[in-house]
């Protein structure tokens, strides 16, 4: 410290701030949002901070401080080690002629509402849904337009009903045997699940969505937030936050009595670094981190990019491929994984 100049002192001290948030993420899985709400938020910026870390690491190096250096070159190690980094560079794509497919899509009511300025969204969904012929497709935000042809022997559809005509869908090339939801209190979100039977074996399937944070991006300037609308921004994630912790207590103790492997699809509305994830993930495979490759980012807030739609598997399941599809259709993109046994 008694070498830096007065302006790399203050550049260093910003780098303490930063390197403690960091360390402060690894302890959020473990925190549940009613205990500390305003922290579960932090969760949300993880990717953003590992990126500043890299940015010091970059500022450190070009102007040849190297103990200055080591703060958040820790940071980023520990981000590559405990599986934190945002990035896969290697993926994995094996050919088995024994695995299943499984998609998970948050179609955004088939833009309904022409949020998108095409009128042949619900036709381009039904036709990338039928090229990728998933054997299994979870839907989250599922509208029934007469506009969508998605042709499956076997179907479980939920919907909230009154004013809100949507809610989600399994769809399923194997015969369902056994079907139902939790029906989440005071929210339009939910979980459903089904048992399939495929080769003998009887498989539970879940489509979760856990409560959204009733944020529109376009109402959103992450540059331009002011005190006012930062705490208002603040308050409205740490209520969802709160009311997500009451969904997964309600969902984990349903899969406790569940006796047949499972695959957990959703959109989770949180990030792999929340607590709703981690207790929800519990001992389970994330296909994303077993075969994915890239950022796999599945919804975008502002060009912030975010991975919170999950296919987790039981540990039975050999993961042979994840992937994620950029395709402009919804404001979140579909994900999928070639599961086997």
């Amino acid at each position: 410290m008694k070498n830096l100049s007065f302006f790399n002192k203050i550049v260093f001290f910003i780098n303490n701030v930063f390197a403690l948030l960091f360390l402060a993420s690894f302890a959020l899985p473990y925190i549940s949002p009613k205990t500390f709400p305003s922290l579960s938020v932090l969760s949300l910026a993880v990717p953003l901070l590992i990126f500043i870390h890299i940015l010091f690491v970059i500022y450190w190096w070009l102007s040849g401080v190297k103990k200055q250096f080591l703060l958040s070159g820790l940071c980023v190690f520990l981000a590559i080690v405990f599986s934190y980094f945002p990035y896969k560079f290697n993926g994995k794509n094996v050919i088995s002629g024994s695995s299943f497919s499984v998609m998970n899509y948050n179609v955004r009511l088939f833009n309904r509402y022409q949020w998108i300025d095409d009128k042949k969204i619900p036709f381009k969904i039904s036709e990338f849904i039928k090229q990728n012929n998933p054997d299994l497709l979870a839907i989250q935000e599922y509208y029934p337009s007469k506009e969508i042809y998605i042709d499956y022997p076997y179907e479980y559809i939920e919907l909230k009903g009154g004013k809100n005509d949507f809610g989600q869908a399994i769809f399923s090339k194997y015969k369902i045997v056994n079907k139902g939801s939790l029906n989440f209190k005071s929210s339009s979100n939910n979980a459903i699940f089904i048992d399939i039977i495929k080769n003998s074996d009887t498989i539970r399937i879940y489509n979760l969505h856990l409560e959204s944070f009733g944020i529109k991006p376009k109402n959103v300037d992450l540059v331009d937030l002011d005190q006012k609308n930062s705490k208002k921004l603040i308050q409205r994630l740490t209520t969802s936050f709160t009311k997500q912790q009451s969904q997964v207590e309600l969902f984990n103790n349903h899969i406790k009595n569940c006796k047949h492997k499972v695959v957990i699809c959703g959109d989770f509305n949180n990030t792999a670094y929340s607590w709703a994830y981690h207790t929800v993930k519990n001992n389970l495979k994330d296909t994303y981190l077993e075969a994915g490759k890239g950022f796999g980012k599945t919804y975008s807030f502002n060009r912030y990019p975010l991975r919170i739609d999950f296919i987790l598997v039981d540990n039975k399941y050999t993961v042979n491929q994840h992937q994620n599809f950029d395709v402009q259709l919804s404001d979140h993109e579909p994900i999928l994984a070639k599961l086997s046994f």
